[in-house]
């Protein structure tokens, strides 16, 4: 019998990197899942893999910053599985730049992706979490949150995430739903890959680069976030709530 036996989660931003490591993991543990994405096709193809190999899962075209496509897709969901149990806070996007270089669209787009997105999916799913006496939330932050050149936006997403995050967990406790949040470090993904060829750097070099100040000593790959993102939805973390953690191969402030 697997960790999510039984569970009904949906994952944001499932279509590739770390979300999809993260569906895959849940379907894998026994839980029925939605994969959500901008790009609903991908969704549809990664949704349509697992259940070639015997899992059920269920992919969706959602907008985090559309508050009436999530509510259309929460309520497919339920409709579909009678409930929801899990909700994993993934999508996002990168819109790097210096302060004075960047953009009023800039700004906008990536806090509306990772915050005002985060709550329309929590504030979503809670109506069925506490309803059901049972929720966990996973908020996807990042070790950005602690400041990072270049990411005046995504740090300031980030660390809203966190508080986001410590927010619900007192709010929601009370109803069998924690709350927590996981801080990747450098991840070996699609958007890392793009950040490297916009810089112009050949990946490898990138991943090189990026590891000479990692403690582990290599970088780290979608499942190694995904494996803190199952803890955090099992029974194992009943009693975890409003935490941060941050895997990203050695010691984080």
């Amino acid at each position: 019998m697997g960790r999510l036996e039984g569970r009904v989660a949906l994952v944001t931003g499932a279509s590739r990197g770390i979300g999809l490591a993260v569906a895959e993991r849940f379907a894998r543990e026994g839980a029925r899942v939605c994969l959500t994405d901008t790009d609903g096709e991908s969704a549809s193809r990664a949704a349509a893999g697992l259940v070639d190999e015997g899992m059920d899962a269920l992919g969706a075209k959602m907008d985090v910053t559309s508050r009436t496509e999530v509510e259309s897709v929460f309520r497919r969901t339920v409709e579909r599985y009678g409930t929801l149990d899990i909700l994993v806070n993934n999508a996002g996007i990168t819109r790097d730049n210096l302060l004075f270089r960047m953009t009023d669209e800039d700004w906008r787009s990536v806090l509306n992706v990772h915050l005002t997105g985060s709550f329309f999916c929590a504030r979503e799913a809670q109506r069925y979490m506490v309803a059901g006496g049972y929720g966990r939330i996973v908020n996807l932050s990042s070790v950005s949150a602690l400041g990072n050149r270049g990411q005046a936006n995504y740090a300031a997403a980030k660390a809203g995430v966190q508080g986001f995050t410590k927010t619900l967990a007192v709010e929601l406790g009370r109803y069998g739903i924690t709350v927590n949040a996981v801080a990747p470090g450098f991840i070996e993904t699609e958007m890392t890959r793009q950040t490297a060829e916009r810089m112009g750097i050949p990946f490898e070099d990138f991943v090189a680069a990026a590891v000479e100040g990692i403690p582990a000593g290599r970088s780290g790959k979608p499942d190694d976030v995904a494996s803190a993102v199952l803890f955090f939805a099992s029974e194992e973390s009943a009693f975890v709530n409003g935490q941060v953690l941050y895997v990203a191969g050695g010691p984080r402030d």
